[in-house]
């Protein structure tokens, strides 16, 4: 069956990765100009799935997604918080960490992607086309204020995943 919001969404972690790769390729200096376009792109890309998707998906089911959306949503003010403080390689060895869970159960079988495919079949075309206009969300410089560390660490603990854990799991 042909999903073009699941392959579209999937493409764009594909470009993101890379992204992040692109900036992290000297092990000893993280490539700011790379790492600028990294969070220009992942925030755009929750912003494609908070503000166009979801909704498109919970018009025609609230029930179902009432029930799949909230963890999500965690993950993403997750993510978006980890974008807030500058990068060190302790920080994107957690921001890798979360994306990998995080876009594995978006684009596993019957996980977000296919159940808000399958709720918006009719609306293919009319939501790739709105995703793509999509524009970028407004980015700035990276706050190296400890209480960004903290804010992250606060989300990720709402979202279910301990910093600290996370640090050690990316050292092992």
């Amino acid at each position: 069956m042909n999903r073009p919001l699941h392959h579209f969404f999937e493409k764009d972690h594909r470009q993101i990765d890379q992204l992040l790769n692109l900036a992290t390729a000297n092990k000893d200096e993280i490539e700011m100009n790379y790492y600028h376009q990294f969070r220009t792109r992942l925030l755009r890309h929750i912003k494609m799935e908070e503000k166009i998707l979801f909704p498109a998906a919970r018009k025609i089911n609230p029930e179902i997604i009432k029930e799949v959306i909230p963890q999500y949503r965690l993950e993403h003010g997750a993510i978006t918080a980890l974008m807030v403080p500058p990068p060190t390689a302790t920080l994107i060895n957690v921001i890798r960490y979360i994306l990998e869970k995080h876009n594995l159960k978006e684009e596993e079988p019957n996980g977000l992607y296919d159940i808000c495919e399958n709720l918006t079949l009719d609306q293919s075309q009319e939501l790739l086309e709105e995703l793509m206009a999509t524009k970028d969300v407004p980015v700035h410089s990276n706050n190296p204020a400890p209480i960004a560390v903290d804010a992250a660490k606060r989300a990720l603990e709402r979202a279910g995943y301990n910093y600290d854990d996370l640090v050690n799991l990316a050292n092992d």
